[in-house]
């Protein structure tokens, strides 16, 4: 054994004792843990096997064994059943690297320069064993939520695990029987209030959705009662109800996918299915965007969904056309960042206050393509009533429904007051 090894053998218990203090120091959730002596003593004395087991392996390239990640899983089982936080189980992990790179270090400056070669041999070793470590770790955590948890915590457990990018969901999705590809759509359903007996309504439905549709699902509410987000994460490739694969994303526009999100059309059945379900259920007015992306990138997809919801109309079913994309509202997430071109548009929406209905006029003759027989319909009103009511838009603002201006402002205005933007 050369003399990093040796040194590093008689630095892993004081390590350990060091490590142990860190977590206790560092994270708040460690520090409760720690009040118990029989799990700190099991802390300590893993932190001690797995410095030895390193030395022992690492001078000439050994893998662990499976006992040795057994018992490495069997730890993160232990620490899921104290209740540990997914986030506090992240955070551990990434300070014992921290430390273990440290402590490396700290011995190879204590050979005052030697031992090149036996640094690369450890270096050599600790990356792909470490990512062995962890996963069984991760494994382990995840058998010991699924325990602890009722079902319906584990969906959102995986669904925010998912959006936060912690390797910890492919097992969790395992174990419940999901699975977890390459490429989803993100879906956030706006819900702008719905009060105290709303919110506690809200978990029969999320659950129903849950059981009904076997997709991620996480209810985000707002403190006090006003409102939230139902985050779904469905994977792009799983079977729907009805048996029917939904298209996985093609090659060639996966590019384009993961920059601006699903191109017009491209949202599968099972999201728009799920979408009216929930809107149907829920009673109230709400919005939905969905964004398309691989799994690397579900924060970034979330951020899109979550603005799209906000730009889209708020309507109540069953006037309700599925989630919308980024190809259904640039033009009003534009705006929104222009706050003079934002306030212009609310001008011309407040022209139209005088007449009689013209902003739901206007939302359903361009919902229905300008076709007039359709619009009418909807409203149900003669069609020279819609007519009258589009030469009253044009009396008050100045513009041609029908023109290109027209279609361009008004139908921008239309959906920036239907989305509550400016309330």
């Amino acid at each position: 054994m050369g003399s990093l090894f040796e040194e590093l053998a008689r630095r892993a218990s004081a390590s350990a004792r060091r490590e142990v203090e860190a977590y206790v120091r560092e994270i708040p959730e460690f520090a409760r843990l720690d009040a118990d002596p029989r799990t700190r003593a099991e802390t300590l004395e893993y932190a001690v096997w797995l410095r030895r087991r390193t030395i022992e392996l690492s001078p000439h390239g050994g893998e662990l064994t499976e006992a040795d990640l057994g018992f490495i899983a069997s730890m993160g089982e232990s620490r899921a059943g104290t209740g540990l936080s997914l986030e506090s189980r992240q955070r551990i992990l990434r300070l014992h690297t921290a430390l273990m790179l440290r402590e490396i270090n700290e011995a190879t400056d204590a050979q005052r320069g030697g031992g090149a070669d036996e640094l690369l041999r450890m270096m050599g070793w600790f990356a792909p064993q470490g990512e062995r470590g962890i996963g069984a770790y991760c494994a382990g955590f995840a058998t010991g939520l699924r325990r602890r948890l009722p079902y319906g915590e584990q969906v959102a457990l995986l669904a925010r695990s998912l959006l936060a990018g912690d390797p910890v969901a492919v097992e969790l999705g395992r174990g419940m029987g999901m699975e977890v590809p390459e490429w989803w759509v993100v879906t956030v359903i706006r819900v702008p209030e719905c009060g105290a007996a709303g919110e506690r309504d809200l978990g029969g439905e999320v659950e129903a959705l849950v059981k009904t549709y076997q997709v991620p699902v996480v209810w985000c509410g707002v403190e006090g009662g006003g409102g939230g987000e139902l985050i779904a994460v469905v994977p792009v490739g799983s079977v729907e109800g009805g048996g029917s694969p939904v298209s996985p994303v093609p090659p060639a526009s996966a590019s384009l996918t993961s920059l601006s999100g699903p191109v017009p059309g491209s949202v599968p059945d099972l999201v728009c299915d799920l979408v009216r379900d929930f809107a149907g259920a829920l009673g109230r007015p709400c919005a939905a965007g969905a964004a398309t992306a691989s799994r690397s990138d579900l924060a970034d997809a979330l951020d899109r969904a979550r603005r799209i919801s906000r730009a889209a109309p708020l309507r109540r079913a069953p006037a309700w056309p599925g989630p919308h994309t980024l190809a259904d509202v640039f033009v009003e997430l534009a705006v929104a960042d222009v706050p003079p071109a934002d306030d212009w548009l609310h001008t011309v929406a407040r022209r139209l206050d005088p007449g009689p209905d013209l902003l739901a006029t206007l939302d359903a003759y361009y919902r229905h393509d300008m076709n007039r027989a359709n619009a009418a319909a909807a409203l149900n009103v003669h069609p020279r009533t819609l007519d009258y009511r589009l030469r009253r838009v044009r009396e008050l603002t100045g513009i041609a429904p029908a023109s290109t201006h027209g279609v361009r402002v008004l139908s921008s205005v239309v959906t920036r007051r239907l989305s509550g933007a400016w309330n």
